[in-house]
């Protein structure tokens, strides 16, 4: 069926897929059956991060669920968490067609969707009915503004959208550098930024993330840093998707859009590296390029507490979290690590 899924256009072959994880979400503890195929459970997995306990450490990336479909789906294939949105307060279609790209020769995607979600009321709704049957796995929501609202008052949609949604995520993470927004990056930069930490930190006493890009500057990275501590901020999640398109062989590499998967991992390694030299006491998520249990290893021992993927289960379809954990238990039965809080002791 993954096979099969690769023969259509992909933004419909998301689509289908979606519609059917969504309605096997609904299945209730028929669930139960096929998790136990899919997923991995190990106490060694298991991490202690943001005030929640995650029953490993490999998460579904923002992008693939947006409206909160098909969570009870995700926790049956095995990820730990999950992350849904980008979530605007309005509904909005996003971008014209086509807008979503696979590059096989480079294992990677671009994509320029541009926030097309259903908006936050309706992704809440959702959400409270997966409450209310129980989610065994924590839930993040991504949150972002609406295309048409002006930089000066983004700070509204954020706000906006956090209010419908907060009673019902167990963090929230501020999407500041999606490329396909225009001048939304710009919210990454100091003055904007600060107003914005200032106006939303207040609204929630849950943890509250920043997203950053890649394409950030080390200077810049910093600053968003020192603004994220000044302001109270749980943690981090680096690193969003490239404008950059080095060394890519594909004849799509022109697209414009974000660039996610393989080409991304060695940028998101290094800024992650970067970023846990200033986080003390902060939570890194690790996103970009993960595909392996040693990309995932590898960015654990660089100083993340969770990693995330979206082109790499993509690729490597629904077996992925299986595989990915296990290897990592493999790994670090090697190298004489009993549990992943060890790592951050």
């Amino acid at each position: 069926m993954h096979r099969l899924l690769f023969l259509l256009e992909p933004e419909k072959a998301h689509g289908l897929a979606l519609e059917a994880l969504s309605l096997w979400s609904g299945c209730g503890p028929l669930l139960e059956v096929p998790a136990r195929l899919f997923r991995v459970e190990d106490p060694g997995l298991r991490v202690d991060a943001l005030g929640l306990t995650f029953p490993n450490p490999l998460g579904l990336a923002a992008g693939m669920d947006k409206d909160a479909r098909a969570l009870p789906a995700w926790w049956a294939l095995g990820f730990g968490f999950a992350e849904v949105g980008t979530l605007t307060p309005r509904p909005q279609e996003g971008n014209p067609r086509p807008r979503l790209f696979r590059l096989p020769e480079d294992r990677a995607l671009i994509n320029r969707m541009g926030f097309n979600n259903r908006g936050a009321e309706e992704a809440a709704g959702r959400l409270r009915a997966f409450r209310a049957r129980g989610l065994p796995f924590p839930v993040g929501v991504n949150l972002g503004k609406n295309r048409d609202t002006p930089l000066e008052r983004a700070f509204e949609d954020y706000l906006l959208a956090l209010k419908a949604l907060e009673p019902h995520g167990d963090y929230f993470v501020l999407n500041v550098s999606s490329p396909n927004t225009p001048g939304l990056r710009a919210l990454q930069e100091g003055p904007f930024l600060d107003e914005l930490l200032a106006r939303l930190r207040p609204a929630t006493p849950k943890p509250l993330l920043l997203k950053l890009s890649p394409d950030l500057s080390f200077t810049a990275l910093d600053e968003a840093l020192s603004l994220a501590k000044k302001h109270g901020l749980q943690g981090l999640v680096a690193v969003n998707t490239t404008l950059a398109r080095e060394g890519l062989r594909s004849p799509l590499a022109r697209e414009a859009g974000g660039l996610s998967g393989r080409p991304l991992k060695g940028r998101a390694l290094e800024v992650l590296r970067h970023l846990a030299g200033g986080a003390e006491g902060m939570v890194l998520i690790s996103v970009g390029g993960i595909e392996t249990p040693q990309d995932a290893w590898e960015r654990l021992k660089a100083g993340a507490s969770l990693v995330q993927a979206y082109t790499g289960f993509v690729y490597g379809g629904p077996f992925f979290p299986r595989r990915l954990l296990k290897g990592l238990l493999r790994i670090m039965e090697a190298e004489g690590v009993g549990t992943l809080q060890d790592l951050r002791r």
